[in-house]
């Protein structure tokens, strides 16, 4: 214990110092005290030691992530929206703000999984999962934030944005299935996409929100739009053979069961090889979306993109057929992580004609509805196809077994796909319209220090900024946020 209260006071001392006190902060092994079968035996084991809360083969696991930070051109912290505050540019992001920053590691969440052996090499196996903001204990609704706006100017919003979260206790995860060492594992409900869990395991930063591009915005993960990064009625296989790894991933059902679009599916082909004294690891995935859903907010934009932040905003649920490829790559060699991806996504409009659907979140969204209840639906946005193209590269190094440091590249881009008037006013400012073509270029780097079994603390800081069509109807087009937190998982 006594070695416990020693790590947290350094690491106390590294999250006020900096990043010079980042590396003179030793290393402080936590206490080992584990029973044989790695299960807690005491509130003190289980803050201190690796141990596990399991009983009869279910286990509670979970996430805290709190910290604080300084952004350049921030916005509040919002109870509803997935990572409590928006890292990267929103709409409504302006001026200079010190925050609480939750969840800029990793997204704070608490859990049960299951894994329990039925005979023959198979095992039952499920998991549930609640993602939730640890300042204000709500559960994440990226929806329920987005809508919690209508009506409301840029100048008096809070943090808010679209994603697959939508407030229930499994906003996560909520699978069960079977599991054979030989012949794979098969889920089936609410689970992540494939590109999703591509991102986290070929993202340097981990998926982080507040320095991962790819992480922050659920596009990458959604094989176009963020609602789509998880789906609730969803069928899911995994197998490796040898070095060589296969997936597939497919949603039924539509709107009415809780899903973000009419189906979907995807498609996984990797392999690890040995290369130069080092693991060279592989993927390539292919998706399709039918009727997928993004819903955002907007109003108060001239023709040439000057923007009014008095003007109510309006909610758009813009309904899209999406079709990518990504393909992502990660070398290991001794403490030594490189990381490299790119996914292609054009967005078309959409298979069926759209006119009113209830969301994830259970909210009616109908098309012509702003007097009503300030929602309209959009299935002509894509008469010419948009292309989104995301790159990423970057590195990881343990400098020793509990230090690790980080540092990242990322970088959007969309073509042009203006039609009718849209044309012309692109061609006079490139801000004029959403559907002028942009960029968005991201840098960031973190510190990551593991001072005992369950818990670590970090500082980071990014960069980011808009261009074009990518910055239209934004109140700053640029972000420098630095960051500090404290991350416990058990």
């Amino acid at each position: 214990m006594k070695a416990f209260r020693v790590a947290a006071a350094s690491a106390v001392a590294m999250l006020l110092g900096g990043a010079c006190g980042a590396f003179a902060a030793p290393a402080v092994p936590a206490v080992v005290n584990v029973s044989a079968d790695g299960v807690c035996r005491s509130v003190i084991d289980f803050f201190t030691t690796p141990c596990q809360l399991a009983w009869y083969g279910v286990r509670l696991y979970g996430t805290i992530d709190v910290g604080l930070g300084y952004q350049t051109n921030g916005a509040p912290l919002d109870r509803f929206f997935s990572p409590g505050l928006t890292y990267f540019p929103g709409k409504m992001n302006s001026g200079a703000k010190f925050l609480a920053s939750p969840n800029a590691l990793s997204q704070s969440n608490i859990g049960l999984q299951i894994k329990e052996p039925l005979g023959a090499g198979w095992s039952f196996v499920g998991q549930v999962e609640s993602s939730f903001d640890p300042y204000t204990l709500r559960f994440a609704s990226g929806v329920g934030s987005v809508h919690e706006f209508i009506g409301v100017p840029l100048v008096l919003q809070r943090s808010n944005g679209d994603a697959s979260t939508q407030g229930t206790f499994y906003n996560s995860l909520g699978f069960f299935g079977f599991s054979s060492e030989t012949w794979g594992t098969l889920t089936f409900m609410r689970q992540n996409t494939l590109t999703l869990d591509a991102v986290r395991a070929y993202d340097p930063m981990g998926g982080s929100y507040a320095f991962s591009l790819i992480g922050f915005f659920g596009a990458t993960g959604g094989g176009g739009d963020t609602e789509n990064a998880r789906n609730t009625t969803t069928v899911k296989y995994r197998i490796n053979l040898g070095n060589y790894r296969f997936g597939a991933f497919g949603q039924f059902g539509g709107y009415d069961l809780g899903n973000s679009s009419q189906g979907a599916i995807q498609g996984q082909f990797g392999a690890d090889f040995d290369v130069g004294g080092g693991i060279l690891s592989a993927d390539v995935i292919g998706s399709f979306t039918k009727d997928a859903v993004n819903q955002g907010l907007s109003g108060g934009v001239s023709p040439l993109g000057v923007v009014n932040p008095l003007v109510p905003q309006t909610l758009t649920a813009t309904i899209s057929d999406n079709t990518g490829v990504m393909a992502v790559a990660k070398y290991t060699v001794d403490r030594l992580k490189v990381y490299a991806g790119y996914e292609w996504m054009q967005f078309a409009n959409p298979s069926d004609v759209i006119t009113s659907f209830t969301d994830i979140a259970g909210f009616l969204i109908c098309a012509n509805c702003t007097e009503i209840n300030g929602t309209t639906i959009s299935t002509t946005t894509y008469n010419k196809n948009k292309i989104l193209q995301v790159v990423w590269t970057g590195a990881r190094y343990s400098l020793t077994d509990s230090i690790d440091v980080v540092g990242a590249y990322y970088h959007y881009s969309q073509n042009n796909f203006a039609t009718g008037a849209n044309v012309v006013d692109c061609a006079i400012t490139s801000i004029a319209n959403a559907s002028c073509a942009g960029t968005q270029d991201v840098v960031s780097a973190l510190i990551d220090w593991k001072f005992a079994a369950k818990w670590d603390t970090y500082i980071g800081t990014m960069y980011t900024k808009l261009n074009g069509g990518l910055n239209s109807g934004y109140l700053a087009n640029n972000n420098w946020e630095t960051t500090a937190g404290v991350r416990f998982r058990w």
